[in-house]
């Protein structure tokens, strides 16, 4: 059981998840730093000082926090631009990678299973 484990904790895919999460948890501090320390005061304070809604979060209707949910879709909509123009940059910036195209080679068990079948239907 314990080889088994070993086997599966260092399979390359496994390994591979585990970095990706790791960086991704640090890259996701990145973003929220972006939006939370530049992207909210340049362009969402002003504009909600605008309107006269600075605390968006605190708005209600009639015991319904609505502002709540808004702010968490503002935060969404505006992660997820920062995040688009983000990977737009970075695929421009990295150089394209061709894809290797592997050439289908049939086993030893398909070249027999092949011959068995051309000698069926010959017969």
């Amino acid at each position: 059981m314990i080889k088994e484990l070993k086997a599966f904790l260092f399979k390359g895919n496994v390994l591979d998840l585990a970095v990706a999460v790791i960086f991704g948890a640090a890259f996701g501090a990145i973003i929220t730093s972006l939006v939370e320390d530049i992207i909210t005061p340049l362009l969402l304070n002003p504009v909600l000082e605008a309107v006269d809604a600075e605390r968006i979060a605190e708005l209600t209707w009639n015991g319904v926090a609505y502002g709540s949910f808004l702010s968490a879709v503002l935060n969404f909509l505006i992660v997820g631009t920062v995040l688009f123009f983000i990977v737009k940059a970075a695929t421009k910036i990295m150089p394209k990678q061709e894809e290797v195209v592997e050439e289908f080679l049939p086993t030893n068990e398909e070249i027999l299973l092949t011959e068995i079948r051309d000698l069926l239907a010959r017969k």
